[in-house]
């Protein structure tokens, strides 16, 4: 095609440059290895540069901490307008990880600048010095930023000929954590995550010069004045043990072999690894994880990233807690309980799937009535299967997902608040609040990631924390976050204290959740209390602020929104409409569903114990999670027939009549619903013959003549794309009355208790090394309880009630008088085995007979 024109009737004039666009008030233009670019004022280098996909090498510089310039590998040659406006070179090379961005400013990176090149091997040469040659044995070893930044931005041989410096090794930071000091090169992303992220300055620079090394935390090198709390019983001669729940990050962020976990040292290489991505199964965060696996035997858990949920970090639990789902106790065939020849229960016996379906469905057909107790542990698909089976396949409401202290109050909560009300309040909200209120809810203990969400929104943001608790907890202080004391049971009397006008924390705190953006985190605890959640509710609506619950299982918000509760439905639809009864009768293709609320786990529990619940259908239950562990024992001894679903061996299998073994989450594929509402999908990362509940329901329906329609995940979500939400009539807000409190004589206390991240729960079984940096149990008194008690700081006090005895430490404390605390479930102090005894119950304290170490 030819493109002809008309010719010019007048002089051509010379064309003026086409203009180029300014950059935004807020941007700034420079240039990068000659190309022009813009980016926000504000912007590092180091950042910029890698938007226009130009790598710079670096080991100190990592998005989520703040710049340090420590390890000056990043070196750029940097021109930059003068007074003048003239570009004049700076006189060295620059860090980049610490130069932001100027307007004109021309950066030569080592691509096109002999300079910067130059000066990056001599840092490279400089780093290698020392550093040892035992790359062969080293865990990095394949996956190290100093080998391939060795290879492409250092010398080809060394120059150095003297003997390199070397310390003792390694040093055992924790339990999990050891320390080789020759191999760190002083980028201090370990010490940095420490400070800013998690809040634990438990290890950092030490000495000067040649000398200068990381190491474990000393207050007379660091400086610091104070007792520091100790994760371990006993310490090792280099000073005090790295006590925190984050310690693992350290070593993933580590971009050298320095820092190693225990439990994966000498383990593997990372090129006879297969990597999977997967979901912790720990706590309601969803916190994205890479898991590493090698001949159908998972080695370590990493990180993953995902700036939405958990960024890059995870816990200590989320990271090493997995060998639990490998355990010896781990269940692989179907087993069946013989009868002797009196008739008495026999042994378990191992059998096949079609016999065992087929023991399972004679039992629960001959039973009558069945209860369904699915745990808090299930994936959103499992737990929309056992709601399902329980409905269609035996007819009842009597299932109940909530395997911990739990209220009609809460249920109604549940259903009213949360159900079908997804991303109301996300991480996102978190990092923005202006203030956030904790009710019932120890994020570091009970909600690992998001307390170093809400510690980086209180770093960066200025956000205000308020906790109503007994007592300020470590992770409260590191929050630096407000306490407005509550005994246990009046948590209630002072939600309602919060108005405009009050005197002291209470009216600060009501001008706070006032503003725009504030949000109020309530945890599953304060079902037990009475008017709790009511009052929860009518601060939400007096303040504005949003609210959210956050849960301490993976499970529990997933079975929400499958509706694994009595008077729940899938979606937040009622059990007593009709109108969603019908709707829900229509996808799952019966002609009716059964429309009377169903019974709570305590009256399933019950039920069972006086006979008129014939069968039980049992998922992943602890007796040890309910307040009352010996009256589940003895319902689940008297009840007539018991299925278990199970992993692994436990009390319920024990005494179950049929065990059908289901597969822990890295032999399945699945989805966590997080706290947040937000769905989080996994695959499947082991090959394995083992079957997820919902393909197990699915088939022992089949054995009952039912058709579940279950059997596979995309069954699962065809049902689930095709109820969607619901929009019709929700359940009314609870409207309960808060309780008086419970009177106190000389010599009691009431209880305050709640769950620590690491304790004796059976998910972190078979990881010694991780239980080794759990915090000491203690008991928790003000000094003035104390004083009654006639116990000392350190003393030995002893909390009784009827049912046990648990003696352990006192800790002095501030917090309100007559109270005590105690860790529910840690070596030492199982509260509701022993004191069969929830928060809020009256207990005994006076001094122990022994002092307790």
């Amino acid at each position: 095609m030819t493109i002809t024109s008309a010719a010019p009737t007048t002089p051509l004039v010379p064309a003026a440059p086409p203009a180029v666009p300014e950059a935004p008030a807020d941007e700034v233009t420079f240039s990068i290895d000659g190309i022009e670019t813009s980016a926000p004022k504000g912007t590092l280098v180091i950042r910029a540069a890698e938007q226009l996909g130009i790598q710079i090498p670096r080991f100190c510089d990592h998005p989520l901490l703040a710049p340090a310039g420590a390890c000056r590998q990043c070196l750029v040659e940097v021109w930059a307008p003068g007074r003048d406006g003239k570009l004049a070179k700076m006189p060295k090379p620059q860090a980049s990880c610490t130069l932001e961005v100027m307007p004109g400013m021309e950066v030569k990176t080592q691509h096109t600048s002999p300079e910067a090149d130059k000066a990056q091997h001599g840092v490279m040469e400089l780093l290698l010095i020392n550093h040892p040659l035992d790359c062969p044995v080293c865990d990095k070893g394949g996956e190290c930023p100093l080998q391939n930044q060795a290879m492409s931005n250092g010398r080809a041989s060394t120059r150095f000929v003297d003997v390199k410096r070397t310390f003792p090794k390694p040093i055992a930071v924790s339990t999990q954590i050891l320390l080789d000091r020759e191999r760190c090169v002083l980028c201090q992303r370990c010490t940095r995550f420490s400070e800013e992220i998690a809040g634990d300055t438990f290890i950092d620079l030490q000495k000067r010069g040649a000398n200068q090394q990381i190491g474990t935390f000393d207050p007379a090198v660091l400086g610091i004045e104070g007792d520091v709390p100790v994760g371990a019983a006993t310490t090792d001669t280099t000073g005090k043990p790295f006590a925190s729940y984050f310690s693992g990050n350290t070593v993933q962020i580590c971009p050298v072999g320095a820092l190693t976990s225990a439990a994966y040292r000498f383990r593997s290489r990372p090129f006879d690894l297969v990597s999977t991505p997967g979901v912790s199964e720990h706590d309601s965060n969803g916190s994205a994880l890479r898991i590493d696996h090698r001949r159908g035997v998972v080695l370590r858990r990493l990180s993953g990233e995902d700036p939405a949920v958990n960024q890059e970090w995870i816990s200590d639990k989320d990271r090493f807690a997995f060998t639990w789902q490998s355990a010896p106790d781990r269940l692989t065939t179907p087993l069946v309980r013989t009868r002797n020849a009196d008739g008495t229960r026999g042994p378990l016996e191992p059998t096949s799937w079609v016999e065992a379906l087929g023991a399972a469905a004679a039992g629960l057909r001959a039973a009558g009535a069945v209860g369904v107790l699915p745990g808090g542990r299930l994936t959103l698909e499992d737990a929309y299967a056992y709601g399902k089976f329980a409905r269609v396949a035996l007819g009842t409401n009597d299932v109940d997902g909530r395997a911990r202290p739990h209220s009609d109050e809460e249920e109604a909560f549940l259903a009213h608040r949360v159900a079908g009300r997804t991303l109301e309040v996300t991480f996102g909200d978190l990092d923005r609040a202006p203030a956030v209120l904790l009710v019932g809810l120890e994020p570091e203990e009970e909600a690992g990631v998001l307390f170093l969400r809400l510690r980086q929104a209180v770093v960066r943001h200025k956000t205000r924390v308020v906790s109503v608790a007994a007592l300020a907890s470590r992770g409260v202080e590191r929050l630096s976050g407000t306490l407005l004391a509550a005994a246990p049971g009046t948590e209630a009397e002072v939600l309602d204290g919060i108005v405009d006008g009050a005197a002291d924390e209470l009216g600060t705190t009501a001008e706070a959740l006032a503003a725009d953006g504030a949000v109020i985190l309530v945890g599953e605890r304060l079902a037990g209390v009475a008017g709790g959640f009511t009052a929860v509710l009518a601060l939400a609506e007096r303040t504005g602020a949003r609210l959210a619950w956050v849960p301490r299982r993976a499970g529990e918000r997933g079975a929400v929104e499958a509706g694994l509760l009595p008077s729940l439905l899938p979606g937040g639809r009622q059990v007593a409409d009709g109108e969603a009864r019908v709707d829900l009768a229509a996808v799952w293709d019966v002609d009716s569903l059964p429309a009377a609320p169903g019974r709570s786990t305590t009256q399933i529990i019950a039920g069972a114990r006086d006979g008129s619940l014939g069968a039980l259908v049992v998922g992943g239950l602890e007796p040890s999670d309910l307040p009352d562990p010996t009256l589940v024992r003895d319902a689940l001894d008297r009840v007539g027939f018991l299925v278990s679903l199970e992993v692994r061996a436990s009390e319920v299998t024990d005494r179950a009549d049929v065990v059908l073994p289901v597969a822990p989450p890295v032999e399945r594929s699945g989805t966590f619903v997080t706290w947040e509402g937000r769905p989080r999908p996994f695959p499947q990362a082991l090959a394995s013959h083992a079957m997820p509940d919902h393909r197990v329901l699915d088939k022992l329906a089949d054995e009952l003549g039912v058709v579940l329609g279950l059997a596979t995940l995309a069954d699962v979500h065809a049902e689930l794309d095709q109820l969607g939400g619901w929009d019709g009539a929700r359940v009314a807000a609870p409207a309960v009355t808060a309780d008086e409190p419970p009177a106190v004589a000389p010599g009691t206390a009431v209880l305050a208790t709640w769950h620590q991240l690491l304790d004796a729960g059976r998910l972190q079984t078979g990881e010694p090394h991780l239980a080794g940096t759990a915090k000491r149990a203690v008991a928790r008194v003000s000094a003035a309880t104390a004083a009654a008690a006639g116990v000392a700081d350190g003393g030995a006090l002893a909390v009784s009630t009827d049912a046990g005895t648990i003696t352990l430490p006192a800790a002095v404390t501030d917090m309100p008088d007559h109270v005590v605390w105690l860790p529910t479930n840690a070596p030492g102090s199982a509260v509701r085995d022993t004191l069969h005894a929830d928060a809020g119950d009256v207990v005994r304290i006076a001094a122990g007979s022994s002092e307790v170490v």
